[in-house]
């Protein structure tokens, strides 16, 4: 059985005092609420906003925004917010 990484992004909500940095730096990902606090549209994150990614979580003030590193069979990776591909749901698993 091949391992898959991934990653994902997670908030933890108890540290995050609602700058609003994250959303500035990756709006593709991040909204926010009313009251300023991020709201994650999918925790997956796309290898093309890799980079915005990890620059959001480095511009955090509170060190409330985290990536993820999941690594993983396909349905292990789906549950953790990446869905799989037709492709990868349709190979045999061990």
């Amino acid at each position: 059985m091949e391992l898959d990484v991934s990653y994902r992004l997670r908030v933890n909500p108890i540290a995050c005092t609602g700058h609003g940095m994250c959303a500035e730096l990756l709006p593709e990902i991040i909204e926010l609420d009313p009251w300023g606090y991020p709201i994650l549209l999918s925790p997956a994150v796309p290898a093309s906003v890799m980079d915005h990614a990890r620059r959001a979580v480095d511009a955090c003030p509170t060190l409330a925004l985290l990536i993820e590193e999941v690594t993983g069979p396909p349905l292990l990776r789906e549950a953790a917010g990446r869905p799989c591909s037709e492709r990868e749901r349709a190979e045999p698993r061990d």
